[in-house]
């Protein structure tokens, strides 16, 4: 199952709820400030990170600035717990399922979510359009010459 950590008020997250609806696949939101969160919840978000924890951090939220965070001299149960106490140090949206996680929404990025069988659908049509668009203007370069 997808889980999406948004904030009401990010467009963003907007974006990436919107895009989850368009394409029809299910997902569970939790409200970054509202909902309950567990432990397993954020050492679940940072055992997907490719770059650590800097990846998942918003260093331009107030709160990393009032707490001037050194997150790499923390232990990982601090950290959860910094989290947990100051959710708004979480870039959003967040986009998870069993094994990948996206942070921020971007539409390119975005497409792992869809199932392989979809994707390859997606890639297929894509490919005959480059192929139709490319036809077409040898075409017109040929009128062109006559």
């Amino acid at each position: 199952m997808i889980k999406i950590y948004t904030v009401i008020s990010c467009s963003s997250c907007k974006k990436a709820k919107e895009w989850m609806e368009n394409h029809q696949l299910e997902y569970e939101e939790v409200n970054l400030l509202n909902d309950h969160m567990t432990r397993e919840d954020f050492l679940k978000i940072l055992s997907l990170t490719d770059d650590g924890t800097e990846e998942v951090i918003s260093k331009r939220s107030r709160a990393y600035q009032r707490l001037n965070l050194d997150s790499e001299s923390l232990s990982i149960n601090e950290l959860v717990r910094i989290f947990d106490e100051n959710r708004t140090l979480l870039r959003r949206p967040l986009i998870l399922d069993d094994c990948r996680l996206q942070v921020g929404y971007n539409e390119d990025d975005i497409r792992k979510f869809l199932p392989r069988d979809i994707r390859q659908v997606e890639m297929k049509a894509a490919t005959e359009n480059i192929k139709t668009f490319s036809q077409s203007i040898e075409n017109n370069e040929q009128e062109a010459v006559v």
